[in-house]
């Protein structure tokens, strides 16, 4: 997940309360750092996405999702394969793994205009991944399209989904497959999605947050990756006491 703009724009609470960068960039929560303390924009963090997976986090601000849906920022060639299938009532669910995590709804609208890598269609993957056996290569672009019946472009959009499952194999990325549609915002930039979450926040009680990202999903990325070897010895013992 790349940095977030500082600029003037609708920012959920959360996401306001997340330590930013030099420049004044809110630091998602998956962001690891670097021997410096540094986030490393380019890297999605494998303990921290491990992190967010077990607990039920966001993988933007770091607090809980409650039950109920989850959200992604999905490509073109996601959304028109979802669409399509709506179209046909057909279940709708994503065929093929992916390294992304899902989050909040407001988190990932305000992901979808902000994240250099989810905001364009033309923006590129920064790293390598290698998800379920499936290798995803460094510079491959999102990609665009164009809506048959509208002739409106596609360059992705925000979905929900009732279900996720996700599976963390020693060496690779956590991968995450996805059930379940309910909901699906296509746009062309992820701008198109600001109005949304303007509304939303618009909408939502004021307040404190509920709970605030947890100090291991912060700067401290020797915390998050004891944090995540504590949840896979947890899960190992388990397995042994049940085997």
């Amino acid at each position: 997940m790349g940095p977030m703009t500082s600029r003037a724009t609708p920012v959920p609470p959360a996401v306001a309360a997340l330590p930013r960068d030099p420049r004044g960039y809110p630091i998602p929560a998956i962001t690891p750092r670097d021997a410096e303390g540094r986030p490393t924009f380019a890297i999605t963090g494998t303990a921290r996405t491990l992190i967010c997976s077990v607990e039920r986090r966001c993988s933007i601000c770091g607090t809980p999702m409650p039950p109920g849906p989850v959200y992604r920022v999905i490509a073109a060639a996601e959304t028109e394969a979802l669409a399509s299938a709506l179209a046909a009532d057909r279940p709708a669910a994503n065929k093929a793994p992916s390294p992304e995590p899902p989050g909040h709804r407001d988190c990932m609208l305000f992901a979808a205009f902000t994240c250099p890598f989810l905001a364009r269609p033309n923006a590129r993957r920064g790293q390598d991944a290698h998800v379920f056996g499936e290798s995803l290569t460094r510079g491959t672009a999102r990609g665009s399209a164009t809506d048959d019946e509208s002739g409106t472009q596609i360059g992705g959009a925000v979905a929900g989904f009732a279900e996720y499952e996700f599976r963390y194999v020693p060496g690779e990325q956590v991968a995450f497959l996805f059930t379940g549609l309910t909901e699906l915002r296509q746009h062309h930039l992820g701008a198109d999605q600001i109005p949304e979450l303007t509304a939303a926040l618009a909408a939502a009680p004021s307040g404190p947050l509920d709970e605030a990202c947890p100090a291991y999903l912060l700067d401290d990325e020797a915390a998050a990756e004891a944090h995540a070897r504590g949840i896979l010895e947890a899960a190992m013992a388990r397995q042994q006491g049940g085997s």
